[in-house]
């Protein structure tokens, strides 16, 4: 058995394993034989609890990582000429290697925000390029819940900028990678944030909440449901053993597992955000709205962390550091790197 070299890992909620309820799942569908390619009976009832959770007509569609799912999600909206707009930090944009570009053929039509959130007046400018054969078309609006900053859209917020989208002729779509941390944060529940306030097209994360390559794309409009099965299986997101998948994403979907973990990942990034203000030389970046802790932190401070946890190198442009918590971080993890911390600031 190969034992981890270093304490808990606080780079990326991508490094917890996997839930035992997840695993248990895993292992209750691991018997007999079963069809192929998402016609069995477990990926059946994974659809059912979609619709259950987010209305009668949702569609789930299961995936295998969060790249794919965006871009499944956003092919179904998308012609050859037209554009996608979103945050610059937007997760398409800056951490999938130009696949919406190489893939889709599309362009990103990046907007800069303080806080990683797109308001309706950021649609404007491209808004007015709409009719002009010389520009690409912005047809969806991208934008991530979380964002990728840590921070949430509050419903409201959602409804606005599904409403000026749509006005415009454009879909709205939703990278959902830790919609359940948005939700947990919100106090809401996972429809409130999507089929509610007019989302067209979202994706379902589970691998950051305690699944295993488990993610889930969302359609709320039947005429683009129809498209991915091929968009999917054209992507490569079409698992073979899908009844593993399905599995896992029912499993989260059941009894508010998803909350239950989302709720305490976050309630572990607040103790991280309340146990820095004790510390000087340490200051939030960005409201801490999920399991996201974004702080200024000293080169010295930083280097000092990482030689005891798993951690990503703050921004060398900012000094900024994120820090990520995770279903299985526990109380005892965050104060044991509050106290290296400490002892490295002084």
């Amino acid at each position: 058995m190969i034992e981890p070299t270093y304490l808990k890992s606080f780079a990326s909620d991508n490094h917890a394993g996997v839930h035992p309820a997840i695993l248990d799942a895993i292992t209750a569908v691991n018997h007999g034989d079963a069809p192929a390619y998402g016609e069995d009976a477990w990926t059946a009832a994974f659809g059912r609890h979609i619709k259950d959770v987010f209305g009668p007509r949702a569609e789930g569609f299961p995936v295998l990582n969060g790249a794919g799912a965006n871009m499944v999600g956003l092919a179904l909206m998308l012609g050859r000429y037209d554009a996608v707009v979103c945050p610059a930090t937007a997760h398409i944009a800056s951490h999938e290697t130009g696949a919406a570009e190489r893939l889709l053929g599309t362009k990103l039509i990046t907007i800069p925000t303080p806080d990683g959130k797109l308001r309706p007046d950021d649609l404007s400018g491209p808004r007015s390029t709409l009719g002009n054969h010389h520009d690409p078309q912005p047809r969806v609006v991208s934008i991530s819940q979380v964002t990728e900053l840590g921070t949430c859209y509050s419903p409201a917020e959602l409804a606005a900028l599904a409403d000026a989208a749509h006005a415009a002729g454009m879909r709205l779509h939703v990278d959902g990678a830790r919609l359940a941390n948005a939700a947990a944060y919100l106090d809401c529940s996972l429809s409130a944030i999507t089929t509610d306030v007019g989302i067209d097209v979202f994706s379902f994360g589970g691998t950051k909440n305690g699944a295993l390559a488990a993610e889930a794309v969302i359609v709320l409009d039947p005429t683009l449901a129809e498209a991915v099965p091929y968009l999917r299986r054209q992507s490569l997101q079409l698992a073979s053993k899908m009844r593993f998948v399905s599995a896992q994403l029912s499993a989260l979907l059941t009894d508010d597992l998803w909350r239950r973990n989302a709720s305490h990942a976050n309630a572990m990034a607040a103790r991280l955000a309340d146990g820095l203000a004790s510390i000087p030389q340490i200051t939030l970046a960005y409201p801490v709205e999920s399991n996201a802790v974004f702080a200024t932190v000293p080169p010295a401070v930083a280097a000092a962390l990482q030689e005891h946890f798993l951690l990503l190198p703050p921004d060398e442009s900012t000094g900024i550091a994120r820090w990520m918590t995770s279903y299985d971080t526990t109380p005892a993890d965050v104060d044991a790197f509050l106290d290296a911390l400490r002892k490295a600031a002084s």
